[in-house]
């Protein structure tokens, strides 16, 4: 036991794994401790720091990422390094980390989707909404993706702030992405696009749909778009109806869904159709290409715990469309080294203490925030009470970690190592130059910035400037 960690004489050296949200606010949390002496390094996949809010957060939405201020600040403290591309398990492995760091912190988010789990649903023109998401917001893994916007309808599967963004996205007019940063090859596409109408499938009803007032408010405000709701599925049923007495945010949804019933005339270029109460079971293909949607009529049913569950009536419809987005849940995926909980889909802990999955007992010095902890619930700020949280555990642990040997405190040892494995890594300083470029070439289009999509291209600018 020693109980000298975390001082002037042995500095706690700390490893984040992942660069978004939920890794800032830990290493701001870490940061402000007071008599804590503590240094941290980011480790990131993309040179680009910040996760969804450069990679999710979508281009109209551009108040939402004013938050990397916060997080650049963070970024820029002195006791604070940024290794950018950087591949946790292929470019340093878990062994690596370990003798050099410690404690070390996942914070990898939930990069896979859930599936459907119908058939039909690996047909061209089926995806999940995440990589819409990352498409038209210049993520390197999905910019390349070829999205069929040449048929009249697209459907949306999901009532969650995901299916509201990829809808929205869909259905506005391509002059107001023109002002965003929204990437240059998705704007050109979707300028040439022939979707006229977004179907959104929710399974349940108004009253549980999951997205937040403002996501679903913003319809109303789009411009040449009509919303349409069916009058019939606002006729709630007794228990949704005494739901809304204690959820606010659903009876305020449960509002602004009715007014949109009120609507007479429907002449806008394109229309958003909200369904409730439905559930895809088939996707039908012609020629190997999405076609259309087999979807199944619902009622809620009360359950013994007391939760209203989609049940299907035997009543089913088909609807045509040449795409489908599907956007029903998200999760995160297992990393070398590191005991992964297969069935909730996050990295095996309690409390933000990493956990062996045979008997469930903390592992020394092993902590994760963020969607890999909780799973994927919350909005941005949600992860900062979520990372303090696994800080405050990573102090309590303090007094009872040995902590790493004296000999690997150097911080040169872990750039010795990328060193010596030709990893083209990227500081934050690096990042700063691609960044500048990126806003620079932003305001001579009057745009806040033009993404960089491609890492090649990113580290080419990066070291252009360097040797320069």
């Amino acid at each position: 036991m020693n109980q000298s960690l975390g001082t002037e004489a042995r500095p706690l050296r700390v490893a984040i794994i992942g660069a978004g949200p939920a890794g800032f606010y830990a290493a701001e949390g870490l940061l402000k401790q007071k008599d804590l002496v503590c240094s941290i390094d980011f480790f990131n996949r993309f040179p680009t720091p910040f996760g969804l809010v450069r990679d999710g957060v979508a281009p109209d939405h551009q108040s939402i990422k004013s938050v990397t201020r916060i997080y650049d600040r963070i970024a820029s403290d002195p006791r604070v390094r940024y290794f950018g591309n950087v591949t946790f398990g292929t470019d340093v492995k878990h062994e690596d980390l370990k003798p050099l760091y410690d404690q070390i912190i996942y914070a990898v988010g939930a990069q896979a989707d859930r599936r459907m789990g119908i058939p039909g649903e690996d047909l061209a023109g089926s995806f999940p909404a995440t990589a819409f998401v990352g498409w038209y917001n210049g993520h390197p893994d999905y910019r390349d993706i070829n999205f069929d916007l040449t048929h009249e309808r697209a459907i949306v599967v999901g009532n969650g702030n995901v299916a509201m963004d990829v809808t929205r996205i869909l259905a506005m007019p391509p002059d107001r992405l023109a002002t965003t940063d929204i990437a240059d090859h998705a704007l050109e596409q979707l300028r040439r696009s022939n979707v006229r109408e977004v179907v959104v499938l929710g399974r349940r009803g108004p009253a549980q749909a999951a997205f937040t007032h403002a996501e679903i408010k913003e319809f109303g405000e789009l411009e040449d778009v009509d919303i349409l709701v069916n009058p019939e599925t606002m006729e709630l049923d007794e228990h949704s109806l005494a739901s809304l007495e204690t959820n606010k945010t659903a009876a305020k949804n449960v509002d602004t869904l009715r007014s949109y019933t009120t609507q007479q005339q429907h002449t806008a270029k394109h229309r958003i159709q909200l369904r409730f109460l439905t559930s895809p079971v088939e996707i039908i293909g012609t020629n190997g290409k999405v076609a259309a949607v087999r979807v199944e009529h619902n009622r809620l049913v009360l359950t013994e715990s007391g939760a209203l569950r989609a049940r299907g009536t035997g009543q089913f419809e088909t609807i045509e469309a040449g795409l489908v987005l599907r956007s029903v849940g998200y999760r995160s995926t297992p990393l070398k080294g590191v005991p992964f909980d297969e069935y909730t889909y996050t990295i095996s802990n309690v409390a933000g203490r990493v956990t062996t999955m045979a008997e469930g007992d903390p592992i020394p010095g092993e902590y994760v925030v963020g969607w890999a902890k909780r799973g994927p619930s919350g909005i941005i700020g949600t992860n900062k009470p979520d990372a303090y949280a696994t800080v405050t555990a990573m102090i309590d642990d303090l007094y009872k970690l040995s902590g790493i040997s004296d000999t690997n405190r150097d911080p040169d040892k872990i750039i010795a190592l990328l060193r010596e494995r030709n990893i083209d890594y990227v500081t934050y300083e690096q990042w700063k130059i691609l960044d500048q470029f990126e806003v620079a070439r932003g305001t001579q289009q009057g745009r806040p910035r033009v993404k960089i999509t491609r890492v090649p291209e990113m580290l080419e600018i990066i070291r252009q400037e360097v040797t320069s």
